[in-house]
């Protein structure tokens, strides 16, 4: 069985790495490193079809090392801790995790001793941020690389070259005469441009193929996953969706949600982010957004294709056509910022529980308001950690709901939200 041309055209060097110069050119960190024979630990943040898997195993050959490899999809503690246990045996050894995003935090802490002494250089792969998915200890042992996505003459080269130095599609005699189809259905996803080009190239036996857009349209029939629910178009095609309902346009709304269905996309992902959606970019400006969304979450799940499709677009607009705030997820991140700051503060006196007479002695519960025996059911006392007096976390946002919160929030913490 033939083995794909994707899998043919792999790099086997730094050098033959298409794109990424300015992590992988003679003088940049990466190549020193390899040349001194010190592989650090990697996290490497891209899109999808740019080389991150290649990149591991030239990384791990040219060090030297042993390669495992996890997918986070499919992995746990118990597979980690298999490589980190084999790894100390061969003292020494390359761990690549794909999508190591997917990681929870107790998965990713099983990672960290075997980082720090060595055992393992861990190379994650990631297409999301990873200052917001990998937790921090796990971040500051390693080393970020951004891989770009690949440009225009970098695919047209990889054409070229797959054409010219593939034996298999070099008998052919391959005539490339218009690209755009194969760069536009591929994405910017080199694995994908080969697997598109090597699935035309089969197309006839005969030598002198001349492909042309016409030719690719017509083998790729199905249009070649415009909308690729595991790949680069996944994480595209969710951006703009969430983007158009947070600016309020219903009508690109309810169009990227189109192109999900269309392209197959998991019914209960849509849903399960536009219930994050309704929390983190409408919140309180319209609580009941979050129920409508939890609601449409749930009948997707008992309804299914094809009626599903009218729950969610009902969702959509009605989120997108809400007014918008995202003080609470706000307010949350910057409650995380400062706890990790200031640490476990004590908590007041006055605010701990008292169920014995040495605590009660001590204090515990002394001094607490019980806000229920007083007007407008409110007594103003402290309720943060003494260093934190007067802190306001929550910002109401400039909508009419919030306007109401924050009036509300005036009368009661005149010091903290105005007079």
């Amino acid at each position: 069985m033939l083995t794909p041309l994707a899998e043919r055209m792999r790099p086997q060097c730094l050098e033959d790495i298409i794109g990424q110069a300015h992590i992988t050119a003679p003088g940049t960190m990466l190549h020193q490193a390899v040349n001194g024979g010190f592989l650090p630990s990697l996290i490497l943040w891209g899109p999808p079809g740019v080389g991150k898997t290649t990149l591991a195993v030239i990384l791990a050959r040219s060090a030297g090392l042993s390669f495992f490899q996890l997918s986070a999809i499919s992995s746990g503690v118990k597979d980690i801790r298999e490589v980190i246990e084999q790894a100390t045996k061969e003292k020494g050894a390359v761990l690549f995790i794909d999508e190591i995003h997917r990681f929870n935090k107790s998965q990713q802490d099983a990672l960290l001793g075997a980082v720090e002494k060595g055992v393992i250089r861990l190379i994650g792969a990631t297409t999301e941020n990873p200052s917001f998915e990998i937790n921090n200890a796990l971040l500051s042992r390693c080393q970020v690389l951004v891989l770009k996505s690949l440009e225009k003459e970098d695919l047209l080269s990889l054409i070229q070259k797959a054409i010219t130095t593939d034996d298999t599609l070099a008998s052919k005699k391959i005539i490339v005469k218009e690209t755009e189809a194969l760069l536009r259905l591929s994405g910017g996803d080199a694995r994908k441009l080969l697997n598109l080009l090597e699935m035309v190239a089969g197309y006839s036996a005969d030598t002198g193929l001349v492909i042309t857009d016409e030719l690719v349209m017509s083998v790729a029939q199905t249009k070649m996953a415009l909308y690729d629910k595991n790949g680069e178009q996944h994480y595209d095609v969710i951006s703009a969706f969430i983007k158009s309902i947070r600016g309020s346009d219903p009508n690109a709304g309810v169009y990227w949600l189109a192109r999900m269905i269309e392209g197959g996309e998991d019914l209960s992902f849509i849903a399960r982010r536009l219930v994050i959606l309704a929390a983190e970019d409408i919140g309180n400006a319209n609580p009941n957004a979050l129920l409508l969304a939890n609601a449409t979450f749930d009948s997707v799940n008992k309804i299914g294709y094809p009626e599903a499709r009218i729950i969610l677009s009902q969702c959509v607009i009605y989120l997108s056509t809400s007014p918008k705030s995202n003080s609470a997820y706000n307010a949350i991140n910057d409650a995380l910022d400062l706890v990790r700051k200031t640490g476990d503060l004590p908590v007041p006196l006055h605010l701990r529980n008292a169920p014995t007479k040495l605590m009660k002695e001590q204090g515990y519960g002394h001094q607490y308001a019980y806000a229920h025996l007083f007007e407008k059911n409110f007594a103003e006392q402290e309720y943060l950690p003494e260093d934190l007096t007067g802190t306001v976390l929550y910002k109401p946002g400039k909508n009419k709901r919030e306007e109401e919160m924050k009036q509300f929030l005036k009368e009661r913490w005149k010091d903290k939200y105005g007079q």
